[in-house]
């Protein structure tokens, strides 16, 4: 998936977090030191949430000496290897930590046939100054279990343009100590004979390259020289324990782009008669017929592409020959790029239409070299499809992205950004394609030679490729929601399972929060991906499993969002277009708040629902009349660059924030105390341990010296690491959440590796999904409680009512049982945070699992969608479990 943003400058995530108003309830005293444990601690495991995929997977590469060893590159999450009894992906570079963050962008990798036990990834994500540090190369001698690391003098762009092109990294098969890397930014061809130790440029090499897709970017993003894209071996060349002879190369010019070396790269000449105008992408050899195939693009990808050209050149003669699957002048609106022989099968050859965004992607396949070809798809009577396959997402199902498209556009697509393809050397039934969301494949492919259909699946499980933008964890049956790049995000309900839907509408999401009283009523804004119309603010009544669509202030776009503590309004502080916007309901209309900058983010009080929070530029600023009006405090001594804060749930004026170190406020932000010893990234609460008072506090950051992922039980008087240095899932900063129902338990958002959860084994710690609550106790013969009602939104014909249920008592209230009676003839439609049965005017509400103890002074909302017709007169009396409760 195209990344629209970077990171560094822009590693300005947002972090959201969410709690829990029962027992552990903040009630602590402000903590004024922090203290850390140095080493981690063990009784932490860590996986992903399982979404499945999400992002761009531009390479995957086997292994030619051993079968079923494969490896895939990711633009932004790293690399993986693929285990076969698991039919899953293993990531390897979950070690990179926050300082080496660029390492997670893979620029290419590769594996040798020689010693498979050795493997290399070329890592580097910017060539631009967004990543600080230059590129290099790891080296791994127990395929990428551990790995060493030689730095180059030059950087490499992983996630930059024509990061589909390659492998720019390769093994001699002959003399696996031998190792070239095609470099951008005008580096030309580097070379190692120490098994990457040490690196050379080949000063022989004529030609860096000179194409740039956009000299005048001033993002530098799209101004850089895309440089030497792949090399190429020809084994017969050489010999066993010697240099191969012959090598090919590929370089970014319209001009003259491909290079041989016939002396083991000691000296290099353009080849002769080759095709001019296009940029090779991918350049393989068909090893028994001696015939290189070199696939062009007029564009250096992975988006864009209107043209290009697929060349057969015969080793043996020289004579260049263009095999394109669909000739000039045809019906060609894309480029060429994804390029794979089948070595079992000499002159079987396959190849993408990568940039054939519309209706589909394009894969040809041919059996004679390229002197003829079939396609995956043709035209039929217009708009329909003629398909050589079947498409079975059930693993992923969130892939057919929740759309209906008009044909001859069909869901789920056969893909997009279709740049890295490759047949298993040793099965030629199974190839693997990666996409811009994940990792298809078949295992049935030779079925297209005889004109029967194969299916195509996800072979994405364990690649987990998603840029975390946001994250909360409300009580109950969520897990957690969270924001995305590009995919919008999810709700899991189980972070075993892969969801079964995406987040609708746009396609970034920047922010999201829950009504901490009513925590089934959310709220998430955003950013369109490509052409987009649809509002970028988005409201769920039932925790996000569905949604629908708010108006949004005129040219609002993205920022921070917060949602009151009964979702009875909510306060929107878009990054650009707009200045800060209140709305009483579901965004119908907006309002502008005064007092408050433009961009400041916003979070929302857990307890007043007329309380919300803003900060910007060193300034916090308060409003007490639900977003109408901030005003700044008097509190000093705040940062003033990239802030995350959030507000602690169950105890009003409880602020937390975080932004190079670690201020907490007991005062709704009139004063701050800073946590001494802790520079904090962002800051998020989950259940308290037992025996605690207060939430269990979570922070990615570097306490007393030491970066990683800490907790505190204290009210963060003393910190201990709860991850490690094989788990640090590079850049953590942008959002952190505790679980609210489960000790222990804290989701991480990554840039990259998607969303990470870590259990503890500690006393009162959980596995997967929500822990139980309190022991529960018979309730009282007369229950202490009190209920209050209220109508959160109205219109014609119909409303949003809550009805808030607290236990004044001293003994837990178990089981609860409420009811009322409607004077004015209403229907409940739906509910929840529980369940309900209505018979006539008479309602019984009985509440979810999650909040059926309600311990001493604390309460649960149940929150529903009604009918009314002449008026909506609210009810006069309440029961729970049968005794009279007063309104409240």
């Amino acid at each position: 998936m195209r990344r629209g943003r970077p990171v560094t400058a822009l590693l300005a995530g947002m972090a959201l977090t969410g709690g829990l108003l029962t027992a552990g309830t903040a009630t602590g005293a402000p903590a004024e030191t922090g203290t850390a444990a140095g080493a981690a601690a063990a009784s932490y495991t860590w996986q992903n949430a399982q979404i499945g995929g999400g992002g761009f997977v531009p390479g995957i590469v086997f292994n030619r000496s051993e079968p079923d060893l494969a490896y895939a590159r990711t633009d932004i999450g790293g690399a993986y290897r693929w285990n076969e009894a698991g039919q899953e992906w293993i990531p390897l570079l979950d070690h990179v930590g926050w300082d080496e963050w660029g390492y997670s962008g893979v620029a290419s990798i590769a594996t040798d046939a020689v010693d498979p036990d050795r493997v290399y990834a070329a890592v580097g994500t910017y060539t631009n100054d967004w990543d600080p540090n230059n590129g290099a190369i790891l080296r791994s001698s127990d395929r990428g279990e551990t790995w060493e690391t030689s730095e180059l003098p030059f950087k490499l762009g992983g996630n930059m343009p024509g990061r589909g092109m390659g492998e720019r990294l390769v093994v001699d098969p002959n003399d696996n100590d031998v190792l070239y890397l095609g470099a951008p930014s005008g580096h030309g061809l580097w070379r190692s004979t120490d098994a990457g130790v040490t690196w050379d440029e080949v000063d022989s090499f004529p030609n860096p390259g000179d194409y740039v897709l956009n000299p005048d970017d001033p993002w530098g993003l799209e101004n850089d020289i895309i440089g030497v894209t792949w090399v190429t071996f020809d084994p017969a060349s050489g010999s066993p324990g010697s240099p191969t002879g012959t090598i090919y190369a590929g370089v970014a010019d319209l001009a003259e782009s491909i290079y041989r070396s016939t002396d083991g790269g000691a000296t290099w000449e353009a080849v002769p008669g080759q095709p001019a105008g296009y940029l090779p992408h991918k350049g393989v050899l068909d090893e028994e017929t001696g015939d290189l195939f070199v696939a062009t693009s007029d564009n250096p990808g992975p988006y864009a592409g209107e043209d290009g050209e697929v060349w057969r050149l015969d080793t043996a003669d020289g004579t260049w020959t263009d095999v394109s699957p669909v000739p000039a002048g045809g019906d060609r609106w894309f480029g060429f790029s994804g390029l794979t022989v089948d070595r079992q099968n000499p002159g079987t050859v396959m190849v993408t239409g990568y940039s054939s965004w519309w209706p589909d992607t394009q894969i040809f396949r041919s059996t004679d070299s390229g002197e003829s070809w079939t396609q995956a798809w043709s035209w039929g009577a217009y708009p329909e499809r003629t398909k050589r396959y079947e498409m079975d997402v059930s693993e992923v199902p969130w892939l057919t992205f929740g759309s209906t498209p008009q044909p001859p556009e069909e869901t789920p697509k056969l893909g997009w950004m279709t740049e890295g393809m490759e047949i298993d050397p040793f099965d030629p039934d199974r190839l693997m394609y990666g996409t811009g969301a994940t990792v298809y494949g078949t295992t049935e492919l030779t079925n297209w030679d005889s004109d029967q259909t194969f299916t195509v699946r996800p072979m994405v499980k364990g690649l987990e490729e998603t840029s975390v933008q946001d994250l909360a964890a409300p009580p109950g049956a969520t897990e957690v929601l969270s924001g995305l790049g590009d995919i919008g995000g999810f709700r899991h309900t189980d972070v075993e399972q892969v969801p079964a839907a995406m987040f609708p509408a746009f396609g970034t999401t920047t922010s999201l929060d829950f009504a901490e009283l009513s925590p089934g009523t959310v709220v998430r804004v955003g950013n369109h991906v490509g052409e987009g119309t649809a509002p970028l603010v988005g409201f769920s009544t039932d925790g996000g499993a569905n949604w629908f669509q708010g108006t949004a202030p005129s040219g609002a776009v993205g920022g921070t969002v917060a949602a009151a503590a009964d979702g009875s309004r909510f306060v929107w502080s878009p990054a650009e277009g707009a200045a800060p916007h209140f709305s009483v309901g579901f965004g119908t209309s907006w309002t502008a708040s005064q007092g408050l900058p433009q961009g400041a983010r916003v979070e929302a009080d857990r307890v007043d629902p007329d309380v919300f929070y803003g900060v910007a530029e060193g300034t916090f600023y308060v409003s007490t009349d639900g977003g109408a009006t901030f005003t700044a405090s008097s509190a000093t001594g705040l940062p003033t660059g990239d802030v995350r804060f959030a507000a602690v749930p169950g105890a009003s004026g409880d602020v937390w924030l975080a932004g190079g170190g670690l201020w907490h406020s007991t005062d709704a932000g009139a004063t701050f105390t800073e946590v001494t010893g802790v520079a904090a990234d962002n800051i998020g609460f989950g259940k308290a341990a037992e025996g605690a008072d207060y939430h269990a506090l979570y922070s990615s950051g570097v306490v007393d010296g030491v970066r990683g992922i800490f907790r505190s039980v204290d009210a963060g008087a003393t910190w201990v690491r709860i991850n490690d240095d094989d788990h640090q899932w590079a850049w953590t900063g942008s959002a952190i959440a505790g679980d609210p129902d489960v000790y222990g338990r804290v989701y991480v958002g990554t840039n990259g590796r998607g969303v990470i959860y870590g259990d503890t084994s500690e006393p009162g710690g959980g596995g997967p999904g929500p822990g139980p609550g309190p022991d529960p106790e018979e309730p009282p013969a007369d229950a202490d409680c009190t209920v209050g009602y209220r109508v959160a939104g109205q219109w014609d014909g119909g409303f949003q009512g809550e009805v808030t249920v607290t236990n004044t008592g001293t003994r837990p209230l178990s089981d609860w049982r409420l009811s009322w009676t409607f004077p004015s003839g209403q229907r409940v439609g739906q509910m929840w945070n529980g369940s309900f049965t209505q018979s006539g005017d008479e309602v019984t509400a009985t509440p979810a699992a999650w909040n059926a103890t309600l311990p001493p002074g604390s309460a649960a909302t149940l929150g529903f969608i009604g009918s009314w017709t002449g008026s909506n007169e609210a009810p006069r009396a309440f029961a729970v479990n049968g005794a009279a409760c007063a309104g409240g």
